[in-house]
Order: C-alpha cells, then structure tokens, then sequence
C-alpha cells in the first residue's frame, strides 16, 4: 500500500505514540494533533522525524482540526479524556472532549473529504453486561462517565453517513509504552506487587477483556487499510477471547510472576464493570488476532520496574487524572506547530 498522510488526534498518548511508531516504520506521512495534557514523553525519540509534524493543539478549536485536515487521507481519532476518575473531574469538559469533539472533528472530514475515520470506543460501553458473552449486537449499559461518552460518541458518527467511519471498542489496554500508564488494570496490579509487595483486589469476580497496548495499534492499522465495503460504519470489539479474566485471575498471574505477592481480597465498592466480550467479528473481518498476552504485559512492566524506567508508584505523570489535575484542563488550548 503507497504512503498515505494520517492524521492521529492524541497520538503521544498510550496507544498513540505505539501507533506513530508503527506508522512511520511503513512509511506514512504521519500528522499529530494533541494538547499534550499528558505530557510529550511518548514521542520523546520521534519528535524529530521529517514525516511527523505535530500540531499543539485541542480537538475542540475548530480552526487548528481544519488546518490540521488539509491534504490528510485517514484520520485515528485518540484524543480523549480517558478512564473514569479523569472524567469524573469535570462532567462539562469531559462532554465538550469526549463528544462534542466528535461531532466537531466528523464534519471537519467531511469537508476536507477524508476518506476514512477510525475512531477509539470502548468495551466499558457494555458496563454491567447480562450476557455471558457480548458482541457488537449486545445492548449497552454503561454504568461510568466515561463510557457514556463513548455511547454518545458512537451516535454522533453515525449522523454522518458520508464518512468511512470504523468504530474500535477496545477492551482495558495494558502493557509498556513510550507514554507509560499505571492507571490501568495488569500495570497497576504489577507495579503495585513490584514496588509495595501487595496487591488488593475489590471483589474480584468481575470479568475484564484484556489487548495489549501495541495489539490495539495494529487493529487501528488493519482498520485504516480495510476495504470500504468491509468496515464502513462498522463496530467491532478489539481484543482476544483468551484475554478474557477476572480480576482476580489478573492479580494471580502477577502473583506467579512475583511469587512473593501478598493478594489481599475486599469487598467490591464503587465500579460496577462486568462483561466477558467475543472478538470474533473483528477476527472474521479483519484476520485480527492479538500477539500478546496478561502474562507478556506483567512481564514488560515488572521489568521496566527493575531498571527504573518506572521508579515508584507515586509518579502523577503516569495517572491519566492526576496529569489533568495538574493541567488545569478547561477552555481549549491555542493550536501551535511543533
């Protein structure tokens, strides 16, 4: 496939700074747009590169998303208020972010005539799931501020039946990248057993789906280069059946990869979450199948730990909130280039 020019809104985010990588390896002409409330590390050794030019900006200023669309052929909209205690911050700007944007960012296509939008959903929008296995028919039932945006979202694309739009519910992401992450399930429970030797664990029989980080960019890639007939306003869950775990099973394989790890269980309290989810539409369509593992994304933060690329528990520049807390985050930022 020749060379094309992609736009990545939050491209130095977790999944973001993954897929630039991967991109530029093939040899696209790679464009970022991202304010950069979590800081500029994940493209800290690509800044430079002559195909990545990157725009500082926020996905709500109208002007910096047109210019940033001109001459553009794909468009991977990342950019997002992510997890629910970052959106439980401010439930207006978690809106005007989370779904506004995305009405914003849609039309913006539609003008500049991008020929495909991949946008990032999540598995959380089936929430307290009664079905033993969800796929992309089930009903959504989402029980946090974060994956009702992603509902509402998902409505908005659809008012915009020109757009070659691609919806990719991610399961809970996990794993080492250039924008590290301990916010997040498998890291959390890693670093927590790697650092402080215990693990607390509420409830416990809730189900997560599971992707490793670099397995969620190359679903975005394989739904970027898919034929129009076969993803045009599709939906599909991103992730692999085998992933599939309960919380308690995640806690015992960081357990057997640090045997010394005291599992302590509690009461569940708060996070109502529990669905096991099929992949197979995305399987079938696309021939997507996951290379990693829980068992490869423990392995890759414990040893991050050992050689101090992550020293402690307490850093804020790896919690999705604490960075937005320290961003004071509100009225759109000004684009600059960068």
């Amino acid at each position: 496939m020749s060379a094309r020019t992609i736009l990545v809104t939050g491209g130095a985010g977790y999944i973001g700074s993954h897929l630039t990588r991967r991109l530029l390896a093939r040899g696209d002409r790679v464009r970022i747009l991202d304010r950069f409330l979590y800081g500029a590390h994940g493209l800290r050794d690509v800044r430079d590169h002559p195909r990545l030019p990157v725009m500082e900006a926020d996905v709500r200023d109208a002007g910096a998303v047109a210019g940033a669309l001109r001459g553009v052929d794909t468009v991977i909209a990342l950019a997002a208020l992510v997890g629910d205690a970052a959106c439980d911050l401010d439930e207006g700007v978690t809106r005007s972010v989370n779904v506004d944007a995305t009405g914003l960012l849609a039309q913006a296509c539609v003008d500049a005539g991008v020929r495909r939008l991949v946008f990032a959903s999540s598995c959380s929008v089936y929430g307290a799931g009664s079905e033993r296995l969800l796929d992309e028919t089930s009903a959504l039932n989402p029980v946090s501020a974060y994956a009702v945006t992603r509902v509402r979202s998902e409505a908005v694309l659809a008012r915009f039946p020109a757009l070659s739009t691609v919806t990719l519910r991610f399961a809970t992401v996990f794993g080492l990248s250039p924008r590290i992450r301990l916010d997040l399930l498998v890291n959390t429970f890693a670093a927590q057993a790697f650092f402080a030797g215990r693990i607390r664990v509420f409830g416990g029989g809730q189900w997560r789906p599971n992707l490793h980080v670099q397995d969620a960019a190359a679903a975005i890639v394989l739904a970027a280069d898919a034929p129009d007939e076969i993803v045009r306003g599709q939906v599909f869950n991103v992730g692999d059946d085998r992933a599939n775990h309960t919380v308690r099973e995640i806690a015992d394989l960081v357990r057997a990869a640090l045997p010394e790890t005291r599992v302590d269980v509690v009461p569940q309290a708060g996070d109502a979450r529990d669905y096991r989810v099929s992949f197979a539409r995305i399987r079938a369509a696309l021939g997507f199948a996951a290379r990693f593992g829980v068992l490869d994304g423990i392995a890759e933060i414990v040893q991050a730990c050992r050689q101090g690329r992550i020293a402690g528990l307490g850093d804020p520049s790896h919690s999705n909130v604490e960075c937005l807390r320290a961003s004071g985050l509100g009225a759109p930022a000004g684009a600059r280039a960068a």
